[in-house]
């Protein structure tokens, strides 16, 4: 394990699992409003005109890429805690390098060193 002071894994457990739980609580607040966004729409559709119904059909398609962008964070946060509880947390999944302590301050679920996360970036460019 790459952290070893209990006391620090503790702290940064207690970090990404109160981040995980907040994605969480946000993921559930979206869907109950797309769920009453469809409620309305369902309750409201006679009468709509092409612009009417493109629009919220481009409401729906918002609404689902919010969910997507949750859904992927807090999947970030529980593949973290999942590393940590393993004691792989803090190394590059690609090279096992150590990640910078300041890397993960800013983004508690990398799961990549800086030049290994360049490196991918090039490559999708």
């Amino acid at each position: 394990m790459l952290i070893e002071d209990a006391t620090r894994s503790e702290q940064i457990r207690l970090t990404l699992q109160a981040r995980y739980d907040e994605l969480t609580a946000e993921y559930e607040a979206e869907r109950e409003r797309g769920h009453l966004l469809r409620l309305v729409e369902a309750s409201d559709s006679a009468g709509d005109d092409q612009a009417d119904s493109g629009s919220k059909a481009a409401e729906r398609d918002a609404a689902r890429s919010v969910l997507g962008v949750i859904l992927d964070r807090r999947t970030q946060y529980e593949h973290a805690l999942a590393r940590l509880a393993a004691g792989g947390y803090g190394a590059c999944e690609t090279c096992a390098a150590p990640i910078p302590v300041e890397r993960l301050e800013i983004f508690p679920a990398a799961t990549s060193c800086v030049a290994c996360k360049q490196t991918k970036e090039r490559r999708a460019a």
